[in-house]
């Protein structure tokens, strides 16, 4: 289970940096597959392949914000946050420096996969190059290695 004085640390760290935006990033797995969700064709990034992942709004928590972006983007429900994976810096398509923490997360159930916000997922065998950028593909690294 991830510790809130991390969580802290974390948010401390990103308003040291000057960060301005804050978003969390949920690996979610299933039969040995991990959850991977498609942007919109008309969105910032179009198209490619991402982590369920979402804006940390104003005064909320890390771990409240990726228990509501995962339901949010998938209608799953977050039972645990397991690991702190590491994080990624990058502009918005509003231009805000923003970073991205990524955990490992339990649901309840892999299935329903309902979209919300996004044109399609598929259930990734890590086995195979995964469609990400290079920065989500560190980030399976490391999932890999716990």
């Amino acid at each position: 289970m991830v510790h809130r004085s991390l969580l802290g640390q974390l948010v401390s760290q990103a308003a040291r940096d000057e960060v301005q935006q804050l978003v969390v990033g949920a690996i979610i797995q299933f039969d040995g597959k991990v959850l991977l969700l498609q942007r919109p064709t008309d969105d910032f990034m179009g198209g490619i392949w991402e982590l369920p992942s979402g804006k940390v709004e104003p005064g909320e928590a890390l771990d409240q914000a990726l228990i509501r972006e995962v339901k949010e983007e998938t209608g799953l429900d977050v039972t645990r946050i397991t690991h702190y994976l590491g994080d990624f810096d990058y502009e918005s398509g509003s231009g805000k420096q923003s970073r991205q923490f990524n955990f490992t997360v339990e649901v309840a159930s892999a299935e329903p996969v309902v979209l919300q916000e996004h044109d399609a997922y598929t259930w990734t065998n890590l086995t195979e190059e995964p469609p990400v950028t290079d920065a989500v593909k560190q980030i399976l690294a490391r999932y890999q290695e716990i």
